[in-house]
């Protein structure tokens, strides 16, 4: 008699707009899933409090129970699957095996409702990589003329009150989730500025390594894609290697899934030494179809564990305004930006003369015309307001919650946008700029060289290591801007940067 079944809760996803069944996945093809694992109930974004704890520290008080882990592990093999990479910290475990194999294990055709054997029912909390769909996007700002000169790394340092340092004895870390790093970039970046060219690792977490040169042999479109992605790495890796030359940097690169998602933060946050930063530059709508609600789950209690243990994740707002690439008309806020966890960064631009920092939007406001974009910001309809954030800002949305307002601080995102060096086969110098966390990251690592990390967690977001907190003249409020959809634009969201 077959074992009873019960579908996983927050499992369930519309199918994706515009796809269409081109046939059966081969069934003798192999996949890799990543399974999620209960376990004790962490504190609240409220009761976070304290030093960082240490991974053993971590593990013991809120770590997967080793009988929990065992008893998946067998019943997973049952069906033929190979069980490997289990992590009772990280609350997971790596399964690869046939496409029968898996549809078997979790009683699904792939892309459909996942059910599990009803002895894993609460034990099992997602089973992540039965798909490819997308889930983190970024938009490449056009390559811009006529614009004032770009910003150089000093200017930043100045701009943003850099604390003297090079971030020796640091380590940050880069997710993306496509793209690739191009060691060359980064020596003649280094070189134009006299700055020291920093140690780089780049590391796959489930996603190829690509040289320049298999890129120029992909198929064009495919080509094109990829060297689109790989100058917003490039952008990421050069900023912060001139800021923080002594740090220990990696990058990560991951598949754009929810799989891709948990085992980069997974990865990061196991990661010795641990980070004192993560910039992410990706993110897509909390609310969007393609996000299931047990991903967005499953990935904000990674970001939280990687908080507990002093990791500061800096995250993007988004490039599309208050619409998010959501077209509906409706507010909508980029995740994992609403995570309570992160230190979720907007952006801004320059104008007049002298310069004034405002905040970012190019008209439309967004990217569906060259050259329009803007900060992304607004307020969660999936977490709620920590007792932290004492602002009051309401919703566009009607009957929405009082949730997480993002961002909390910001940086350039705009014109004039970062210099950048590029070195695309046919050999030019760019300028670029996105609404990232690129600043803040190297910010805290050189605050925090030799010392504990700064911005551990969000409630800490003004308190530097042994130094007093919220100190005058480090964050200053922006009143100015616009954002689309926004009735009182300007007026809504003030932007704080660093």
């Amino acid at each position: 008699m077959a074992e009873a079944r019960v579908e996983l809760p927050g499992s369930h996803r519309p199918q994706a707009t515009g796809a269409q069944q081109v046939g059966p996945a081969d069934q003798g093809e192999e996949v890799e899933v990543t399974v999620t694992l209960r376990g004790p109930e962490l504190p609240s974004a409220d009761d976070v409090t304290g030093p960082p704890l240490t991974p053993d520290a971590y593990a013991a008080a809120y770590g997967t129970d080793p009988g929990d882990a065992a008893m998946v592990k067998e019943e997973l093999q049952k069906f033929g699957l190979q069980v490997y990479d289990v992590s009772l910290a990280g609350r997971s475990m790596h399964a690869r095996g046939t496409v029968a194999q898996l549809d078997a294990a979790f009683g699904v055709r792939l892309g459909g409702n996942i059910t599990i054997p009803a002895s894993l029912d609460g034990i099992v909390t997602g089973v992540f990589g039965l798909d490819d769909r997308r889930v983190a996007r970024r938009n490449a700002t056009p390559t811009l003329t006529q614009l004032p000169p770009a910003l150089t790394p000093a200017d930043l340092e100045a701009r943003y009150h850099f604390p003297p340092g090079d971030g020796a004895g640091q380590a940050i870390a880069i997710a993306e989730f496509f793209g690739a790093y191009f060691p060359s970039d980064l020596q003649a970046f280094c070189q134009k500025y006299n700055r020291p060219v920093p140690s780089v690792t780049p590391v796959s977490v489930g996603f190829p390594l690509l040289t320049l040169d298999q890129i120029a042999h992909l198929p064009p479109d495919e080509r094109k894609e990829m060297l689109g992605a790989s100058g917003e790495v490039m952008m990421d890796v050069q900023i912060i290697a001139t800021l923080c030359p002594a740090a220990q940097i990696t990058i990560y690169f991951a598949p754009f899934t929810q799989k891709g998602w948990i085992d980069l933060v997974n990865t990061a946050a196991a990661a010795s030494p641990l980070p004192v930063a993560l910039s992410v530059s990706w993110g897509l709508a909390e609310d969007s179809p393609d996000f299931s609600g047990a991903a967005v789950q499953e990935i904000n209690l990674r970001l939280q564990a990687a908080s507990m243990l002093g990791l500061t994740t800096c995250v993007s707002s988004g490039d599309d305004g208050v619409g998010d690439q959501v077209l509906d008309h409706k507010a909508h806020v980029n995740f994992p930006a609403t995570s309570p966890f992160v230190l979720s960064v907007g952006g801004t631009m320059l104008t007049g003369t002298p310069a004034e920092e405002v905040t970012w939007w190019n008209a439309p406001g967004d990217r569906s015309v060259r050259g329009g974009g803007s900060t992304g910001g607004g307020v969660s309809a999936v977490f709620d307001r920590p007792g932290w954030q004492t602002v009051t800002v309401p919703s566009l949305n009607q009957g929405s919650i009082d949730g997480r307002v993002v961002p909390d601080v910001s940086a350039l995102a705009g014109s004039p946008f970062y210099d950048l060096i590029f070195l695309r086969p046919e050999r030019r110098d760019e300028r670029i700029g996105a609404p990232v966390g690129r600043p803040a990251g190297p910010h805290a690592a050189r605050a925090g060289t030799g010392q504990p990390a700064a911005f551990s967690r969000s409630p800490a977001l003004r308190q530097w290591p042994g130094r007093p907190a919220r100190r005058p003249g480090r964050m200053r409020r922006y009143h100015r801007g616009r954002q689309p959809f926004d009735r009182h634009a300007g007026r809504l969201y003030g932007r704080p940067r660093l």
